[in-house]
């Protein structure tokens, strides 16, 4: 029986090979395409070529200004923090807009069905094709942006879709009070557990000597909390070596060096995903201190905690959008409260000095990360499909 044809329209994704750039829909897409013949629509990015298979996976980056050297407004990290670090790309944003709505409608007749990941743009764009689409939440696309002309086309795009699902209960619940939705399914995206696994550990991998390894993963932004974290270290013995760049990367090194912890707090930057199989397996605690920024975006899953949890590391997260969807405190893994820094040092003070209890929370985080498999996943949204 021939497969139907899936268009995945999606505005994060790798830029080539070993990219640091997050590959969640990547993983996803070569998950799905075990039930249906997957190509993705994402916008072009400098040095990435136009079209290619990645992975087994085709790939279309749509151009969307003359000056190709001009089209910065998703890469590196995403739109919304691309803008904040230059509002002049804002001037970008209505060519994102119309050339993603001519490349899908280009594009749809020669597919059966489009999976649009975020509502904001991808959602709103393909609201206007007429090929049967489902919709993706995935974060701040849900939470923020919920006013004038932008909550009227998230509107239009909920009406329109054939399916909506959300990452977590918590976008769930935000639907359902700005939108009065209450029929989106929460199917998240997931991890792969065959790649991520305990058995990457490299001994001294950090060159830390006898202390243990606190380790953040993600972008360097407001809502991932790590200034938080930076002062939890003035209560551990821990070296914390945080993996990625953003927008905050000054305020935090800046932080660093205001409380004298340059020997306890190393910078590491964005690693590939190769990379990061060591990174996560050869670390002893994983830290993801999110929090709500102060535009109402939250953390909208978190599949770097995923990751960390099949590498078997024990987790230490704050009780923060949708991470409470994935830990349960004391059961696979410890919660602290949002901005609570005395907390969060407490809680990796508390596994330094408890190896039993690591032990236990890494056994459990690992059975955790099985039930995330992109293997489950994408079953999961083949039967939605269809």
């Amino acid at each position: 029986m021939k497969k139907k044809k899936i268009l995945v329209a999606a505005s994060t994704f790798p830029r080539w090979k070993d990219d640091t750039e997050p590959r969640f829909i990547l993983d996803y897409c070569i998950g799905l395409s075990r039930y249906y013949d997957v190509t993705v629509l994402v916008p072009a990015a400098v040095g990435a070529a136009d079209r290619e298979i990645l992975e087994n996976v085709s790939v279309i980056r749509y151009h969307y200004f003359p000056v190709h050297a001009w089209e910065t407004l998703c890469y590196p990290g995403a739109i919304v923090p691309r803008i904040k670090e230059k509002k002049i790309r804002l001037f970008l944003v209505p060519f994102l807009l119309l050339s993603l709505l001519y490349h899908l409608r280009k594009y749809e007749k020669q597919f059966d069905y489009i999976h649009a990941h975020w509502l904001i743009p991808q959602g709103i764009m393909a609201s206007f094709c007429k090929t049967p689409c489902l919709v993706t939440g995935h974060g701040g696309d849900v939470g923020e942006l919920n006013h004038s002309v932008f909550r009227l086309l998230k509107q239009r795009c909920l009406q329109k879709a054939s399916a909506v699902t959300v990452v977590s209960a918590h976008l769930s619940a935000i639907l359902q009070k700005q939108y009065g939705y209450d029929t989106a399914q929460i199917i998240p995206m997931g991890c792969n557990t065959r790649y991520f696994t305990p058995a990457c550990r490299v001994a001294d991998y950090f060159s830390q000597g006898s202390r243990k390894v606190v380790l953040f993963v993600g972008r360097l932004a407001e809502k991932k909390g790590v200034p938080y974290l930076i002062r939890a270290m003035q209560r551990s013995d821990a070296l914390l070596v945080i993996v990625g760049s953003g927008p905050l990367e000054s305020d935090c090194r800046s932080l660093v060096r205001e409380l004298h912890l340059e020997d306890k707090v190393r910078f590491a930057g964005p690693m590939s995903h190769t990379q990061l199989r060591a990174v996560y397996a050869s670390a002893d605690i994983f830290a993801a201190p999110s929090v709500t920024a102060e535009n109402g975006d939250v953390e909208g899953f978190g599949l770097v905690i995923l990751e960390a949890m099949a590498s078997g590391l024990p987790v230490i997260a704050s009780a923060s959008g949708g991470i409470t969807d994935i830990i349960t405190d004391g059961e696979n893994g410890l919660l602290a409260r949002e901005r609570d820094w005395e907390q969060l040092a407490a809680q990796i003070n508390r596994l330094l000095d408890d190896p039993g209890l690591a032990e236990t929370l890494s056994r459990a985080a690992l059975q955790t990360a099985q039930r995330f498999d992109y293997a489950i996943i994408a079953e999961k949204y083949a039967d939605l499909i269809g």
